[in-house]
């Protein structure tokens, strides 16, 4: 009985987390801050972009933060660097093109919140730079940063299960 258990929580430990670097093609934009991805082996690979949140599709800026995703990524080859899983099985991965994070240009952008809740995914330099691009983008009003106080997806999503 022990044994079992041992081994059922291993198993579910070992589900949420991945260790994967690896190139890949992206087939599908979900929103400003996931994508599938289809790597060399025809496996697909749902991401969730680590460190930022990009409007859900029915907030202001939604379909927007998702064409920019899309004009960066879509049907090009990317490398991802993950190594866990969020709660709905995606990699939480930082997508890279010919160098360029891509997380960190949709906030840039001003089409993603630098998302903290989840800080220690990221690398200290890696909230460095994007809690900076995310000062950057405010202050030049890029963006979802038009608005003078746009509402962030977890807060929106919180509202949306109220109701």
């Amino acid at each position: 009985m022990r044994l079992t258990y041992i081994a059922t929580v291993l198993i579910w430990a070992l589900s949420f987390s991945v260790r994967a670097d690896y190139i890949g093609d992206v087939i599908k934009i979900a929103d400003g801050d996931s994508v599938t991805i289809l790597d060399f082996h025809k496996v697909q690979h749902k991401v969730r972009l680590v460190g930022i949140d990009a409007p859900e599709r029915k907030q202001p800026f939604g379909k927007r933060s998702k064409q920019s995703l899309s004009n960066l990524v879509y049907r090009k080859m990317v490398t991802v660097k993950s190594n866990k899983r969020d709660q709905y099985g995606r990699e939480l991965g930082k997508i890279l093109i010919n160098g360029v994070d891509v997380n960190l240009e949709q906030i840039r952008r001003g089409m993603a919140w630098h998302y903290k809740g989840y800080k220690y995914d990221l690398s200290v330099s890696d909230r460095r730079t994007y809690a900076e691009a995310e000062r950057k983008a405010r202050m030049m009003r890029y963006g979802l940063w038009i608005d003078s106080a746009p509402l962030p997806p977890w807060i929106w999503r919180k509202l949306k299960r109220k109701h």
